[in-house]
């Protein structure tokens, strides 16, 4: 059959430099879901892979329980392991249930022990994403839609270029059966209301709009992926250890420069913020004063914002008001997580950082600052207050208030990321011990 074909040949590109990986698939027990896994028992034949389920019990609907007895019984017959998963939706969280539920399956299945996530989306859901997504005034990463490969989040759509009609079709004639979710008849939801009321008149029309719609998204995800390429090329000249070098970005056009703070924002883990969000964010940053402080709210829930300190953006997360005190003792591990989150890595170097083999049975203990620190890192300078060398260092304020010393009994040997004693630094020949800050 023709989707058989299809999916075949999708899994081959995708994994043909992976040996033997493990596939899990996102099974509803809906019509989509059951070709899905009815395909994939057919291309195990042929390609070598591990199969796996799981279904997502959102509890929403009274059939809830019902659906996971369907799924489970589906699979016990093809003999796929399946791991019923029970989730909570907030529906009052300000996302609408259709969007919670969607993030708490996405997280459940995002958590899972698999190579890769199967998703059973089609032509048709991403010609309705599309539409939607216009009708939000998306951007064109929204308008990009859905990807038949997300390699960021290993999700796999195998049916993207399949029509829903022929998803039905093969599943007449795989006498295949499967459950009907009452709420996707229910038009007060969008996607349902696109769905059963937009595009049949669309399709009316024009018969192939799924397919157009669905061409056009990627045409949209093809420019999206250039201006990626474009703001990578920007990035050298204005990020530097994940901070914006604001004189840069103002060198550049403003579109460029809009295109870069995106991305930026992007690959720090952000969502792309609303145009007026954008315009505000980029004019404070680069009108305002070299020692204005600037402090705007990315992400109130998480308590992030946007900094701005000697001439560069920053962002700043766990806020020094959530973090604890520090009091640990080192030992041996490669990394130390600190009580705000932020992490204290250790690594073994052929004469560079802390002597290893001075420490002796000491240990090295972590601690906050105190304030009236003295350190002297370089043996040719006098010894200079803490305070002084990490301004001379360009470490924003509300980093310093959080940096965490690494001492040797009551000695400060170590200020992350500033430098070691020069008494206890480790010679050419010595092995030692480097000590970042991963703030």
């Amino acid at each position: 059959m023709r989707v058989q074909q299809q999916v075949a040949d999708f899994l081959k590109a995708v994994l043909a430099s992976k040996p033997s990986p493990t596939l899990l698939l996102a099974f509803s027990g809906g019509v989509d879901s059951c070709v899905l896994l009815h395909v994939l028992l057919q291309a195990q034949k042929t390609l070598n892979f591990n199969l796996q389920a799981m279904h997502v019990h959102h509890g929403l609907s009274p059939n809830a329980d019902n659906w996971a007895d369907f799924c489970a019984k589906t699979c016990a017959t093809y003999q796929v392991p399946l791991e019923v998963v029970k989730v909570t939706v907030e529906k009052n969280a300000g996302l609408g249930v259709e969007a919670a539920a969607r993030q708490a399956r996405y997280q459940s299945l995002l958590q899972a022990n698999a190579d890769y996530i199967l998703l059973a989306h089609h032509q048709d859901d991403q010609a309705e994403t599309l539409l939607l997504q216009l009708l939000r005034g998306a951007g064109l990463k929204g308008l990009s839609s859905m990807a038949g490969y997300d390699a960021s989040r290993h999700l796999l759509r195998p049916l993207l270029d399949v029509s829903r009609l022929a998803i039905e079709a093969y599943a007449k004639s795989a006498q295949l059966t499967w459950i009907e979710d009452e709420s996707n008849l229910d038009t007060q939801y969008d996607r349902n209301y696109c769905r059963h009321e937009v595009m049949p008149v669309l399709k009316a029309r024009f018969p192939a709009a799924s397919e157009t719609l669905a061409r056009s998204a990627r045409h949209i995800a093809e420019a999206a992926s250039l201006l990626d390429e474009l703001a990578q090329m920007d990035a050298v000249a204005c990020v530097l250890d994940g901070r914006m070098n604001i004189e840069q970005l103002s060198t550049l056009n403003l579109l460029r420069a809009k295109n870069l703070f995106r991305w930026w924002l992007s690959r720090l883990g952000f969502l792309s913020p609303s145009k007026d969000k954008l315009d505000d964010m980029l004019t404070q940053l680069m009108n305002a004063g070299a020692d204005a402080g600037i402090k705007i709210i990315l992400d109130k829930a998480s308590d992030t914002y946007l900094r701005r300190y000697q001439g560069f953006a920053y962002i700043e997360t766990n806020h020094p008001e959530h973090a604890s005190n520090i009091a640990m003792v080192w030992q041996g591990e490669d990394a130390l997580t600190m009580p705000d989150g932020t992490l204290l890595l250790f690594e073994r170097k052929q004469g560079q950082g802390l002597a290893v083999d001075r420490l002796g049975g000491h240990k090295l203990r972590i601690a906050n600052r105190e304030g009236g620190e003295r350190f002297k890192p370089d043996l040719a300078r006098p010894t200079r207050t803490l305070k002084h060398l990490l301004q001379e260092a360009n470490m924003p304020p509300w980093l310093r208030e959080r940096l965490p010393l690494v001492y040797l009994d009551d000695a400060l040997a170590v200020v992350p990321n500033i430098g070691v004693d020069c008494m206890m630094k480790a010679t050419e020949r010595e092995i030692g011990l480097v000590i970042r800050w991963l703030a």
